[in-house]
């Protein structure tokens, strides 16, 4: 029997947003990620959400036009859109 073994594509997912700043859990809601902010705030609050490449707990850190986040081994691009 033969396996084939592909890689994950990592490349960001955009999260576009038309207004200043996101806060993350309303992002990671954006983004699909999750169903509620209850369950954003576990997850951030667990350490599992990577912002700027570094761990953060704060469910209402700011995220604006470039910042990225990562959960579950998959990078989110905010962009703005005018």
């Amino acid at each position: 029997m033969k396996v084939t073994v592909k890689k994950k594509d990592n490349s960001p997912i955009s999260v576009e947003i038309h207004t200043e700043f996101i806060k993350l859990q309303d992002a990671m809601k954006l983004a699909n990620i999750v169903y509620s902010g209850g369950e954003a705030k576990a997850m951030i609050q667990e350490g599992a959400v990577l912002v700027n490449g570094e761990e953060c707990t704060m469910r209402g850190k700011k995220l604006h036009d470039g910042d990225s986040f990562t959960f579950d081994g998959q990078t989110y691009r905010i962009t703005a859109q005018a």
